[in-house]
């Protein structure tokens, strides 16, 4: 039952009736003799009201309630029961001691028991028992799975599905019933009916209780049920799935298929999606079942194939050409949710294939006139990827024609079709610009304002010729705007983009009035926009005014905007703190500036010590907007989401490393080692990812310890791994001595991944140790028995040899960093520095030679350099810190291509330490 938040307003006569004490004082009609039915059943189903609405009953209150209603076993009544098992299935939740009803349920739940209420018998017992009492009523729902009558069949494997996170190892044993319910053939009934009364026998008061009146079904909802049940069982095992997609998939015309019930293909159609992403090497079998499925009888088949092959990865356009004719076809549907569901996903695909979907652009010029304005806003949004350039214009008319009669989160889809539509044809911003600008004026909530605020700063960044425009549009929008949030935003922009202006005295003013009538966030921020007018100024009488404005706001009844204030009027006259505090243009690594503060704390001799920031990542100004903004592309606002889209971000490097700091500080053993000073960004993969044991490897640097964490999973259901080792052997003279090995008790499918830890000791804690390691996997494995779960008490020892282990000085030592490069060189002239020239014989072009060297040393390439403009000259800039206190280095590398000899490379390394230096030398040396 799905509970809402908020109750419905009642008033009067209907408030009392429903009043929580009001029920409780009534149930004492659960005590009357004889027993009322029709009572009974108003008063129960005010109680389920009341739950429905979101009422709460106390422990107290809900038991008195849930042994009240039990009373009411005694009476036959067929309606009565079936109230009675749902009021006691939303109770059990909150009552105490509901396990004391066990056997009065189970009585009802007897494969004999010709009864309308068994089903609804079946779904109570599951919110009933707890985990323990599975395997006592195992053979009554093994029963149940199989049984003829579809209602029966349904509340058995509903329940299942809900009782297996309880339960797993005793529900995966009905996968046989499962099976067959799946493959069922029609069944006989659909609800046994109650003779006298009725179907639920209202207003009956007799003892009825007769047997079955067979109906027909013809839905076979029971097939969607069991194979969802199937999937849940099955869903660690990447091979039995496929299995069970071919066997259903009834090969690939899609006639032989089993499945009667259209919910039960779809399902198979998500799950057949879902092992085609996860496994590409199936992906021409899976594609044939789909096409076969785009010729089903059933709409709703036919679009989620189309559906599922239009979201599929490297998709190519003659793949395409099936499913978006089905789709194409569902454009002239007299049905609204065809068209609808048609437009969203053509909407999508014209992301990626704007060629394919153009097919269909005379179906959706005919559907932006369409009433449904949901089908109209996707069809013009999808012409407007697909169109051309002659055809901007008129699809712009008919769209301002129609956004008044629209809703915002349409408005929002449009706006940003109209955003990725600017940087598709550049020469159309004067249009796009006015209509933005003129639905910037008009009604609409934060989400819609802000997707036009978004595409206006797209503009500006993509779009010269269109910059001061945007800028004059946005300045008079925040004189009237109601949205802190956009308000500091674009001062930020004005602030960032203004003293940049041929004219920037004429932004002055729109910043200024923000200090006098808004609140104190946005004062703040147009503080800090008007310091940066100052800061950039090339004209004295522009800094004197600007530096009068900031006085004004000395005076300001808010401590921040007086703070900054303050700050600015100082950093103004002085040279040294405009460059670090306004012109800077890297920052440091929030993410990794909290893992590094949150060791610091935790660490107990630390404190003794001054915090080291020296050791902390810097990036550019433009990465840090990057990861601390929501993505805000047509990909995510102006297209419905995907299944790629629903998953999460990948975590940064530095969320990474604050992971693996927290697992290594659930083992007391490395508490000792210190901080860690470095983790792997990425898991190295030691095994083909289609092997039966998979093993991924993360090395943790410490000042005098190097750890090797092995992410050990094993994907057999049927096999234990119990004592898993790593056994690592280094090369001779590595400079390493082996410390400690933490290894996994015991390892199955379900606990999967466990991890083993192998730790050397560094034999000089100032040498970058660089070398490589044979890896073997030692483990005894252990069958499981199939009728207790449990392990055979025999087993036998085996190994599984690994790929080798690398420790490297670029993955391993080197972390990027960002830097200003030019006045960084010149501060480390007087430190530790090398040249070099190699000949890189065997690289194709300077890109490549960018490309390796980047990879080798793992440092951030400055200033766009990673991107070579010419093909036979070329400079590479990098910049990055040393762990365990080698600081930082940077790398100038200059390159020359010829043909026939390749790339010629001249290194040069500047470093604080000398070691560092000769480090970076080594990696490329080789």
């Amino acid at each position: 039952m799905a509970y809402v938040s908020k109750k419905e307003d009642e008033s009067g006569l209907s408030s009392y009736y429903n009043n929580k004490t009001t029920i409780i004082q009534e149930a004492r009609v659960f005590n009357d003799s004889p027993i009322s039915p029709r009572k009974c059943r108003a008063l129960l189903t005010r109680i389920v009201y009341l739950l429905y609405i979101g009422e709460t009953f106390s422990a107290q209150e809900a038991t008195t309630l849930f042994f009240g209603t039990t009373k009411l076993f005694q009476h036959k009544d067929s309606a009565l029961r079936q109230m009675v098992y749902l009021a006691i299935k939303e109770l059990a939740t909150t009552a105490e001691d509901v396990i004391m009803v066990t056997s009065s349920i189970m009585k009802d739940m007897q494969p004999n028991s010709e009864v309308i209420y068994r089903p609804n018998a079946i779904r109570a017992l599951c919110r009933i028992i707890d985990p323990s009492m599975a395997q006592g009523v195992e053979r009554f729902f093994k029963a149940a799975i199989v049984d003829r009558t579809p209602s029966i069949s349904s509340a058995a494997l509903v329940s299942s599905y809900h009782l297996f996170p309880l339960a797993k190892d005793v529900v995966k044993r009905w996968v046989n019933e499962a099976q067959e319910a799946v493959s069922a053939k029609s069944s006989s009934s659909f609800f046994p009916g109650s003779s006298g009364g009725g179907y639920l026998n209202f207003g009956s008061s007799g003892n009825s209780n007769s047997g079955y009146q067979p109906i027909p079904s013809t839905s076979y909802i029971t097939q969607y049920h069991a194979l969802g049940l199937l999937y849940l069982i099955r869903q660690q095992d990447r091979m039995a799935v496929t299995k069970m997609i071919q066997q259903l998939g009834g090969g690939k015309s899609g006639a032989g298929t089993t499945l009667k019930n259209s919910m039960a293909l779809c399902m198979l159609i998500r799950y057949a999606a879902k092992v085609m992403e996860e496994d590409p090497n199936i992906q021409r079998q899976i594609l044939d079942l789909l096409e076969g499925w785009l010729r089903h009888k059933s709409d709703m088949v036919n679009f989620e194939a189309a559906r599922a092959i239009c979201e599929m990865k490297n998709v190519n356009a003659s793949q395409l050409t099936k499913p978006i004719a089905v789709l194409q076809l569902f454009l002239s549907s007299p049905k609204p949710v065809l068209k609808f569901s048609a437009t969203r996903t053509l909407a999508t695909l014209a992301l990626t294939h704007p060629a394919a979907v153009a097919s269909c652009n005379v179906d959706l010029e005919n559907l932006i006139t369409d009433q449904n304005r949901g089908v109209a806003t996707y069809a013009i949004t999808t012409l407007l990827k697909t169109g051309n350039e002659a055809s901007v214009d008129r699809l712009m008319k008919q769209i301002t024609g129609f956004m008044s009669e629209i809703s915002d989160e349409f408005k929002v889809i449009i706006v940003d079709a109209i955003r990725s539509l600017c940087i598709k044809f550049p020469t159309k911003h004067v249009s796009m610009l006015a209509f933005l600008s003129g639905v910037l004026r008009d009604e609409g909530g934060y989400d819609f304002k802000r997707a036009v605020v978004e595409a206006m700063f797209d503009m500006i960044k993509f779009i010269s010729d269109c910059k001061e425009q945007a800028l004059s549009h946005l300045c008079e929008f925040i004189e009237d705007c109601e949205f802190t949030k956009l308000s500091v935003r674009i001062l930020h922009l004005l602030g960032l983009e203004g003293p940049k202006a041929p004219q920037p005295t004429k932004y002055i003013r729109f910043i200024y009035n923000r200090v006098v009538l808004e609140n104190a966030t946005v004062r703040a921020a147009a503080v800090t926009s008007l310091a940066k007018f100052g800061v950039n100024a090339v004209d004295d009488g522009l800094r004197r005014s600007i530096g009068i404005l900031l006085n004004r706001c000395l005076d300001d009844v808010d401590d921040e905007v007086r703070d900054r204030a303050a700050m600015y009027l100082r950093v103004m006259k002085e040279t040294s703190l405009a460059d670090t505090y306004v012109k800077e243009e890297s920052v440091f690594s929030l993410a990794a500036l909290e893992s590094k503060l949150v060791a610091y704390v935790n660490d107990v001799d630390a404190s003794t010590q001054p915090f080291d920031a020296s050791s902390i990542p810097k990036i550019s100004r433009a990465q840090l907007a990057a990861e601390s903004t929501r993505p805000s592309t047509l990909d995510t606002i102006a297209a419905p989401t995907t299944r790629a889209s629903a998953s999460p971000p990948p975590p940064t490097a530095a969320e990474t490393q604050s992971a693996y700091v927290q697992q290594l500080a659930d083992i007391p053993h490395f508490a000792e080692y210190g901080t860690v000073l470095n983790s792997s960004v990425k898991p190295a993969q030691l095994t083909e990812s289609e092997t039966e044991y998979q093993v991924t490897c993360v090395k943790h640097i410490f000042k005098e310890h190097i750890v090797f964490q092995f992410n050990v999973s094993n994907t057999l259901p049927d096999t234990v791994l119990e004592q898993v080792v790593v056994v690592m052997q280094p090369q001779a003279d590595s400079g390493l001595t082996e410390d400690v090995v933490f290894q996994i008790d015991s390892l199955s499918c379900a606990n999967s991944p466990g991890i083993v830890y192998v730790s050397f000791k560094r034999d000089d804690p100032q040498e970058y140790t660089t070398t490589s390691f044979q890896c073997i996997l030692k483990f005894i494995s252990k069958e499981l028995d199939p009728s207790t779960g449990r392990p055979e008490e025999e087993g036998y020892e085996d190994e599984y040899q690994l790929e080798e282990v690398e420790l490297s000085a670029g993955g391993d030592y080197i972390i990027p960093s960002y830097a200003s490069f030019s006045s960084e060189w010149d501060r480390l002239r007087s430190g530790a520095t090398a040249t070099e020239t190699f000949s890189l014989g065997a690289m194709e072009s300077i890109k490549a030679a960018c490309d390796s060297i980047i990879e080798l040393l793992n440092m951030e390439p400055l200033g766009g350099t990673e991107a070579p403009s010419s093909t036979s000259v070329h400079t590479l800039q990098l910049s990055g810190l040393v762990t365990g206190g080698g600081g930082k280095v940077l790398v100038r590398c200059r390159m020359t291509f010829s043909r026939g000899q390749g790339v010629t490379l001249e290194l040069g390394v500047r470093a604080e330490q000398e070691n560092a230096c000769a480090l970076v030398v080594s990696v490329i040396g080789g």
